[in-house]
């Protein structure tokens, strides 16, 4: 965008343009087009022409940090250190624990907000570094350190060890420390804010991995919760019931040869085989003969 003012002399037309397009100095390209000059009568005005220039994403952040930093209560002055692969910026001044806080709150929750505003209508993302007196430098060889560390002691232990929650940077940092490690291998667990890196050795055993068995539960050596193997004895206690035999029905298999019959034409008690008068109750017999099927053991659920 260009425009064109007039002012007695070159300089009032400079100040009036940028006054009104709202810009820097640096922000903008400025071509004098004509000097204001004195005539015998009257006098010409002098005409420039302001270009106000595209701001890169690294710049505009700058320009928001700059405008951010003193409603936070900070002197400090941002400026841009790079601009390739990454944009990094730099923060300046008197007091840099003030601007870094408790274990980098501060300029963490700074660095996220340059990372929003620096990404603002780009397609790709793009990282933003916001540095303070050599604080991030420092702070990556930290954790490298820890990193080497706790890998050390989830392979002497065989059991999974967990960091405290940290940022998607520092996050990055440990996965990348131990990326080539043959001995472990790093996840992140849990959400935002409170996400958090686990180290996990190679050696550790299914339940200590957080895996789980066919059954749909932890790997316990194939053991329930009262310890012992399915299999060994009953869950419930006591001993299996011995599977009874079937017992034959007698050969002619008619309604009184269920024991049920009454002959109520004698004293007899009991029943008399042909002399069927009458029938008391229901039949419970099953008119296929198959073998009883023991009751198995209740399934893990």
């Amino acid at each position: 965008m260009e425009q064109i003012f007039t002012g007695k002399t070159s300089e009032e037309a400079i100040e009036a343009g940028l006054r009104e397009l709202g810009v820097a100095r640096e922000d903008a390209t400025v071509e004098i087009l004509e000097e204001g000059k004195k005539k015998l009568f009257g006098s010409s005005p002098a005409k420039v022409k302001i270009t106000v220039r595209d701001l890169t994403d690294g710049e505009r952040t700058v320009r928001f940090l700059a405008g951010l930093l003193p409603l936070l209560g900070s002197d400090a002055q941002p400026t841009l250190a790079d601009e390739g692969e990454k944009i990094v910026i730099q923060l300046k001044a008197e007091a840099a624990k003030g601007v870094i806080g408790r274990r980098g709150e501060v300029i963490d929750a700074i660095q996220a907000l340059a990372g929003a505003v620096a990404n603002t209508g780009r397609k790709e993302y793009k990282r933003v570094v916001v540095d303070c007196g050599n604080y991030r430098e420092e702070r990556e060889e930290t954790l490298k350190r820890v990193a080497e560390k706790l890998a050390a002691k989830a392979v002497r232990t065989g059991k999974r060890v967990r960091l405290e929650p940290m940022n998607p940077y520092e996050r990055r940092i440990i996965h990348s420390a131990l990326a080539d490690s043959t001995e472990v291998y790093t996840k992140s667990e849990g959400k935002e804010p409170a996400r958090f890196v686990v180290i996990i050795p190679k050696n550790a055993k299914p339940y200590d991995r957080g895996e789980r068995d066919g059954r749909g539960g932890r790997g316990r050596n194939d053991r329930g919760r009262g310890g012992k193997k399915y299999g060994d004895k009953p869950r419930y206690g006591g001993e299996r019931k011995r599977q009874y035999e079937h017992r034959e029905l007698p050969s002619e298999a008619t309604p009184e040869t269920s024991g049920t019959s009454i002959n109520r034409g004698g004293s007899s008690t009991g029943y008399k085989k042909g002399g069927f008068t009458g029938f008391f109750g229901t039949f419970l017999g099953n008119s296929n003969e198959e073998e009883t099927t023991p009751a198995t053991e209740p399934k893990e659920e």
